[in-house]
C-alpha cells in the first residue's frame, strides 16, 4: 500500500451563510470550534443543508490519492449508525481500504458543520463524537507497516487514548507526514506539535498562519530558517502566494493559479496535501509534487465540498 492515513472519520454538512450568522453565534472565521451534539444540532436546526459528505482532513486526502490512483487506505472509528454506515459506504464507493471493523458506540459517529461564507471562507464546528475516542487498540499495526507513508491530521491529536493510537502509529511507521490542521490545533497544541515536527516527522504541510503562529515569528524568511535547521520535508501553502517546500538547503516554489471562480474553500489543504503526496510516491521532483498539490487545490476550490466527483 502508498499511503495509510489516520484521521478522524466525520459527516460534513455543508451549509452556506452569511458572516452575521458568524459573529451571532461567536465563532471565529477560519478556523474550527469544537461543540458537544446538543449545541451542534441546535445550530444545524436553523439552517439550510448544501450537502453532506463523509469527510475529515485525511480522508479527503485519501480518497484523493485514489482518485489519482494510488493504492491507499484509513483509519477513522465511527458508530454502527446512519452516518457510520455512510461514512464506509462513502470510502468503499473511492477505492479506499477501510482498516476499521465498526460497532455500536455509545456516542453516535462525528459530524462537521461547514459554514461557507461569501468570501469563500469556511468556518468549522465539529461535535467529534465517536471519532475523538480513537485509541491505541483501533490501530492496524500491520496496514501501517505495510504502508510506505502514514498520514496524520492535527485535528486527531489529544491527550489521553488519541495520543497513545497516535504515537503507536508513528512508532510502527516507515515514514512519516502530518498536517499542521489549523490554528486553532496548533495554538492548543504547540508544544507537542513542535516535538513532531522536530523529532518524529518526516514531512510537515501547513499554512503560512499555521506555522508561523507554530514557532512563534513574525516573518516568513524565518520559518524558512527554521526548516532548514530542522532538516525534514516541510510543505507551506501560502495562499495567493503560492507553496513551498523545503528540504535541508533545498527551497522549492509553486505559483498560485489565476482566474479562478472560486465557490469554497473547504478541503483546499486536503486536496494540495494529497497532490503532493501522489508526486512523492510516485518518485517526481519536489517541483512536480507541488505543481499537482496546487492543481488538484485549484479544482476542488471551484466546486462546493471537499472531494472532486
Amino acid at each position: 500500500m502508498k499511503i495509510l492515513g489516520i484521521g478522524n472519520a466525520i459527516v460534513d454538512v455543508i451549509c452556506k451563510v452569511e458572516d452575521s450568522f458568524i459573529t451571532q453565534h461567536n465563532l471565529k472565521k477560519s478556523t474550527m470550534k469544537l461543540v458537544d451534539d446538543a449545541e451542534f444540532k441546535k445550530l444545524v436546526s436553523t439552517l439550510k443543508i448544501e450537502k453532506t459528505v463523509s469527510g475529515g482532513s485525511v480522508a479527503n486526502s485519501i480518497v484523493s490519492l485514489s482518485q489519482l490512483g494510488n493504492k491507499v487506505g484509513f483509519i477513522g472509528k465511527v458508530s454502527d449508525d446512519d452516518f457510520g454506515k455512510n461514512y464506509e459506504e462513502g470510502l468503499k464507493k473511492e477505492n479506499v481500504k477501510y482498516f476499521y471493523s465498526k460497532k455500536k458506540e455509545v456516542i453516535p459517529t462525528g459530524t462537521c458543520l461547514i459554514l461557507v461564507t461569501p468570501d469563500s471562507e469556511r468556518t468549522m464546528v465539529t461535535f467529534l463524537g465517536t471519532a475523538g475516542k480513537i485509541d491505541e487498540n483501533d490501530i492496524d499495526t500491520n496496514a501501517v507497516k505495510n504502508s510506505e507513508i502514514l498520514f496524520l491530521e492535527g485535528y486527531l491529536w489529544d491527550e489521553g487514548k488519541p495520543k497513545k493510537a497516535f504515537e503507536k502509529a508513528i512508532n510502527n511507521s516507515n515514514k512519516v507526514a502530518m498536517s499542521l490542521s489549523d490554528l486553532f490545533c496548533v495554538e492548543r497544541h504547540k508544544p507537542h506539535f513542535l516535538e513532531l515536527v522536530k523529532n518524529k516527522l518526516d514531512i510537515t504541510f501547513a499554512n503560512e498562519q499555521e506555522i508561523m503562529s507554530l514557532i512563534e515569528v513574525k516573518k516568513f524568511d524565518e520559518v524558512i530558517n527554521f526548516a532548514k535547521k530542522v532538516n525534514k520535508l516541510i510543505v507551506i501553502t501560502r495562499g495567493d502566494k503560492g507553496a513551498v517546500a523545503i528540504n535541508k538547503n533545498e527551497i522549492v516554489e509553486c505559483s498560485a493559479k489565476n482566474n479562478l471562480q472560486i465557490k469554497d474553500l473547504t478541503g483546499a489543504g486536503d486536496l494540495f496535501a494529497g497532490g503532493f503526496l501522489h508526486g512523492l510516491i510516485n518518485n517526481k521532483s519536489t517541483k512536480e509534487s507541488l505543481q499537482t498539490g496546487t492543481e488538484m487545490s485549484s479544482k476542488v476550490i471551484q466546486i462546493i465540498g471537499a472531494r472532486l466527483n
